[in-house]
């Protein structure tokens, strides 16, 4: 395969992946210290990613790294895989569907609950708080953590909530001055590994 070819196939596989994992230009940039310029480049077929960017590549979209370099299909602008590369199914769905039928649960328990006498009304702030969780666990799934800053924020505002009408005869306020060390624990957390800075080389005159 000459390098052309090359360029064009890892461009068409390239666009491919990412589309599926429903990921922008600017965010598969950002989780490889790369500006959404350099991989329009790749996409476009003017360049190709170094073999570290391509095993980076790989690590993301699960696939091998020969799987980006051998042609599946032939060659499609942006423009065309954008178009007709959709998904079979809605990750927007399952998760809207998934949560629903969390807090629908919480509802059902209260409800049984109230028919027999016993009202608790926490066993919302339950729900919420596991909805939060497996939110922050579909969003890992099927977008790649888009939203994991927020998820995080909501799962541990949720248990300190939780945590404080559990015992909330007692007024434990006090619980909440730990929330914000903990909420930049976890944010800090999320950028523990980072790779290696990138910058552009200058074209050559």
């Amino acid at each position: 395969m000459d390098p052309g070819e090359l360029k064009l196939t890892s461009a068409s596989n390239i666009i491919n992946l990412r589309t599926a994992a429903g990921m922008t230009q600017a965010e598969l940039g950002a989780r490889l210290n790369y500006s959404d310029k350099t991989i329009s480049k790749w996409e476009r077929g003017e360049a190709i990613p170094d073999a570290y960017v391509l095993t980076q590549l790989a690590e993301i979209f699960g696939v091998s790294v020969d799987y980006l370099l051998s042609s599946h299909n032939k060659w499609q602008s942006p423009e065309e895989i954008e178009k007709s590369n959709e998904p079979s199914y809605s990750a927007d769905i399952i998760i809207i569907v998934t949560l629903l039928g969390i807090m629908t649960a919480a509802l059902t328990a209260f409800v049984i609950g109230w028919i027999f006498g016993f009202l608790e009304w926490r066993i919302f702030l339950v729900g919420i708080m596991l909805s939060a969780l497996v939110y922050l666990i579909l969003d890992s799934v099927f977008k790649h953590g888009r939203h994991l800053k927020l998820a995080l924020i909501a799962l541990i505002v949720s248990i300190f909530v939780l945590v404080y009408f559990v015992f909330w005869d007692r007024n434990p306020w006090q619980v909440f001055l730990l929330l914000l060390p903990a909420i930049a624990i976890a944010l800090l957390s999320t950028r523990i590994y980072k790779g290696p800075e990138k910058t552009e080389k200058p074209p050559k005159s």
